[in-house]
């Protein structure tokens, strides 16, 4: 039988000095925990992050506004009569309630703003006066600032010619829509007018965060949306996963931390003395399936968002600049002039090329297709990439 470990005068020292700068760091962080700033880099109204959105919400309360927090779901709004609700870029998803609740809120009077390609889905469905649908992603131009002009007059543009966003994303034409700012292919801000209220669309938060607050014009644009003064702004930090609930168990739980680091104390102790004794067991070597995750993480955003057709043409404008690299022709020919070119290259009998490039151009400005079809089109590209020898692991052409 082992003998049991019994602690020495040493031992006991060295539990002892190590308990006391435990309860040293302990009261140390609840002294400073009250003074620790929220940093996180989104448009919450409790981060002072460049992309958070604390200066704004504290500016418009030392400037005589009636604002509030809203940490509750979208379906317990109150009457939109004299209110604004501001929906920036949101984490959480939009539910059909959701959606209803905020068209009521603007049939009653309520002024919307929600921002991003996230907040596009928080607006009503089809069938009203705007669609969610609209609201396209603009990855490669979010990346960067622009100064964007102001596209037709109203009281919002005639406050504010010109703004500073991140254009992440533009809106799809629609007549219905009243562009404010950017091009008519490509709105980044639009208004909808519904009932007493309206919906007011930005291309991404960037003028309401606290770097993009102080670009030129910015301040004027988004005070001209929120309204006037009278107006009650409602501030919505559930999507951002801030609920009531949420705030007081964060404000009650300094005890619980206190626990926690005890508790790993002691946990750290017992490990220290198994590890004299226990058996040295080899560790198993990581199996890393991040290049899996991120593409089915993708695939699961394009389900979300409905955007088989941006899957199509990611794969199919790929296929098209491999196919004129190897026929040694521009890259802005027609369809017609690349089948009969890859025709002759390849000695191809049957026009099935040609009717998957026909295919494909038609089905990448779908909104509405499905994924099964979208699937089945990305399948052919890929199967005709390795039949032509177009793919890097198939370098030699096939006849």
């Amino acid at each position: 039988m082992r003998d049991s470990v019994i602690l020495t005068g040493g031992d006991r020292k060295l539990l002892l000095i190590a308990g006391g700068l435990s309860v040293v760091l302990i009261a140390v962080g609840i002294f400073l925990s009250g003074r620790v700033t929220d940093t996180v880099e989104m448009p919450t109204t409790y981060s002072a992050g460049s992309a958070g959105a604390k200066a704004a919400y504290l500016l418009l309360a030392a400037s005589g506004y009636r604002v509030q927090r809203w940490e509750r779901q979208l379906e317990e709004l109150p009457a939109g009569d004299s209110t604004t609700l501001i929906v920036a870029e949101p984490e959480i998803a939009a539910s059909a309630g959701t959606r209803v609740a905020l068209e009521r809120f603007v049939e009653q009077g309520g002024t919307v703003i929600v921002t991003g390609g996230s907040g596009g889905f928080f607006v009503a469905g089809e069938g009203n006066n705007f669609d969610f649908r609209h609201a396209i992603p603009d990855l490669i131009a979010g990346l960067t600032w622009e100064r964007i002009a102001s596209a037709s007059p109203s009281a919002i543009t005639r406050a504010a010619p010109e703004i500073t966003l991140a254009p992440q994303a533009y809106w799809y034409e629609d007549r219905r829509a009243t562009t404010l700012y950017g091009t008519q292919e490509k709105p980044r801000v639009i208004k909808y007018e519904r009932g007493n209220g309206r919906l007011i669309w930005w291309a991404s938060a960037t003028p309401l965060t606290n770097a993009g607050l102080r670009e030129p014009g910015n301040l004027e644009f988004f005070l001209a949306c929120i309204g006037d003064r009278g107006r009650l702004v409602l501030w919505d930090e559930y999507s951002h996963r801030h609920s009531r609930s949420d705030v007081r168990s964060r404000r009650g739980s300094r005890f619980m931390w206190i626990g926690g680091q005890a508790a790993a104390m002691v946990a750290a102790l017992l490990l220290t003395y198994s590890r004299r004794s226990g058996p040295i067991v080899v560790s198993k070597a990581e199996n890393r399936l991040s290049p899996l995750e991120f593409v089915r993480t993708l695939g699961a955003v394009y389900r979300r968002a409905g955007a088989a057709s941006v899957a199509v043409d990611i794969g199919y404008e790929r296929f098209r600049y491999q196919l004129t690299h190897h026929l040694g022709i521009a890259s802005t020919s027609s369809n017609e002039h690349i089948e009969r070119a890859a025709m002759r290259r390849w000695n191809l009998e049957d026009r099935a090329l040609g009717d998957l490039l026909r295919s494909c151009e038609a089905a990448r400005e779908d909104a509405d297709l499905s994924a099964n079809t979208a699937m089945a089109l990305t399948r052919s590209l890929a199967d005709w990439s390795a039949r032509l020898g177009l793919s890097p692991r198939h370098p030699k052409e096939n006849g």
